[in-house]
């Protein structure tokens, strides 16, 4: 390798040319998993700003608060956590996109770092399929709307009281289905066409939406004077004591749902690197997301609380998936404009949040073999085929317990780990080169693996994991365990960091994969 491997500009990194020629022939490097150089990296914090908020105004953003109603909470307390867990999930999110600005490497690239390059298809994978089922999530939801759209044209879908001989609603169902399925098809042409298309619906999808939240609070508003109650009475409702003493009570209820909230976006708290990778700068990556996520997240939460009190109000259950609220409207012209904003700023969402994860780490699964573009039709097909969206946003329980609160618990170790290697072992220094150099790196630890990484894992999620999926809350008091899973975020975050940092103090699990500044001269021209 050359002696200059690394160039730094204002505190950006990149690799040298003669560097990226000698990693070519590696196995562990291809064109979609190369850092960015400096001068790719021209997001403003505008654009970051404007991607976060393309991608908090989303359907299940409302749903968070409206989950939360229906367990019991008062509105106020609802849109509360949903605004205390972002600001949680804030914290390491950030953290951990100083990587992506500063070296330019995306998310498998950064878990190489920590798990070691065959040990990071462990967060990698994780990542993928947590974002394949958010990717089913996300087309469900936006085949809800192109089902409306459907029922525009053919109004034998959109009609709840077709059964044609079967329980339920199948003529609803199937125009569901039949959405979902060409939602997924749009998804993957946008995905496989690269970031430009990205923005590109961004621009248009974002501010058709804003007008469909704005007429979905003008409906919950209308829905309550119907009824002779006050708009301003709807978000001064109190907490519903008798359901959440049959969810566990208010401690469990609370607990349950920030755990939730802050897994909202505990995937991109780990592939954050893949866009701060395009940052500017530092200041403008921290900027970019501390204006665009919780301002959005707040004014979502206030209109899914609202949404799901006014319904709770008027109809004597809380409405979970605001997308409902299409079979109770009768104007064909807002149903329309109101699906189409669905749908495009459901797919910016989708493919941002949920589908450039896990394409690039199937894609660093073998990178000599599976490109970004192969990796977005695997993406699209697990989601397809293999995930349930009716059974993980089936209901609001479904959502927070089932869906948010597992995964959560079994990422936030990942993001832990990440923080603690990146800040305090390696004092934010890193040999890029070294990250695409396979067991001729400095980042190969014991057969590829570094498995103070992984036992630190498992060994933070394992106990909250099992409270919430074997040990089920069944009524009554909440025990012990039953508190620890209701925290499960928190609890694992914790404890991977404490189990990772005694690790590592080990010689054997060390293996001098830390540089010292000295070292970082050595091979940075500057």
């Amino acid at each position: 390798m050359s002696t200059y491997t690394q160039v730094e500009l204002n505190g950006l990194y990149e690799l040298t040319e003669e560097a990226r020629a000698e990693l070519t022939g590696s196995k562990y490097y291809n064109k979609d998993l190369e850092p960015s150089s400096i001068s790719q990296r021209t997001w403003t914090t505008y654009n970051i700003t404007a991607l976060w908020i393309g991608m908090c105004i989303c359907i299940p953003s409302l749903s968070l608060a409206s989950a939360a109603i229906a367990l019991g909470l008062s509105p106020w307390l609802a849109v509360f956590n949903v605004i205390l867990g972002n600001l949680i999930i804030l914290v390491p999110m950030q953290l951990n996109s100083h990587a992506g600005t500063k070296y330019g490497i995306p998310f498998p690239i950064f878990a190489r770092l920590t798990f070691g390059a065959i040990g990071a298809h462990v967060p990698s994978v994780l990542r993928g399929l947590v974002a394949c089922g958010w990717t089913s999530v996300q087309a469900w939801v936006g085949g809800g709307a192109v089902a409306a759209l459907l029922g525009i044209l053919i109004p034998f879908f959109s009609d709840p009281t077709i059964t044609i001989g079967l329980p339920g609603n199948p003529a609803v169902v199937v125009g569901q289905v039949i959405g979902f399925f060409l939602f997924m098809l749009f998804v993957l042409w946008v995905a496989y066409n690269g970031f430009e298309n990205i923005k590109w619906v961004q621009n248009i999808g974002s501010p058709i939406l804003v007008i469909v939240i704005v007429l979905l609070f003008a409906w919950s508003v209308a829905q309550v004077h119907g009824a002779g109650i006050g708009a301003f009475e709807v978000m001064s409702q109190p907490n519903d004591w008798a359901a959440l003493e049959a969810n566990g009570g208010m401690f469990y209820v609370f607990a349950a749902c920030l755990t939730s909230n802050i897994a909202f976006w505990a995937t991109m708290a780990l592939n954050i690197p893949d866009f701060s990778r395009y940052a500017k700068s530092q200041r403008v990556q921290f900027r970019g997301q501390l204006y665009g996520m919780p301002i959005p997240m707040f004014i979502m939460a206030f209109i899914g609380a609202y949404f799901a009190q006014a319904t709770k109000l008027t109809m004597g259950e809380a409405m979970f998936d605001p997308t409902n609220v299409f079979y109770h409207v009768d104007n064909a012209f807002v149903i329309f404009v109101c699906a189409i904003g669905v749908i495009l700023a459901t797919i910016t969402t989708c493919v941002a949040a949920n589908v450039v994860a896990p394409a690039n780490g199937f894609s660093n699964l073998s990178p000599g073999r599976i490109s970004y573009k192969k990796g977005v039709v695997i993406t699209c097909i697990i989601a397809c085929f293999v995930m349930q969206p009716w059974w993980i946003y089936g209901s609001g329980a479904a959502y927070i317990f089932t869906w948010l609160n597992n995964y959560g618990i079994v990422l936030a170790p990942v993001a832990a780990i990440f923080v603690a290697d990146y800040y305090i072992c390696k004092k934010r220094r890193m040999d890029v080169a070294s990250l695409y150099a396979g067991d001729q790196g400095r980042y190969w630890y014991k057969g590829g693996v570094n498995w103070a990484a992984v036992i630190a894992w498992v060994a933070a999620f394992i106990l909250p994991l099992l409270g919430n999926t074997v040990f089920l809350y069944d009524g009554g008091t909440p025990n012990l365990l039953d508190n620890i899973s209701a925290n499960g975020y928190i609890f694992s975050f914790i404890v991977g960091i404490i189990v990772y940092m005694v690790f590592m103090k080990l010689p054997s699990f060390a293996l001098n994969s830390n540089i010292t500044e000295e070292e970082e001269i050595a091979m940075t021209r500057r």
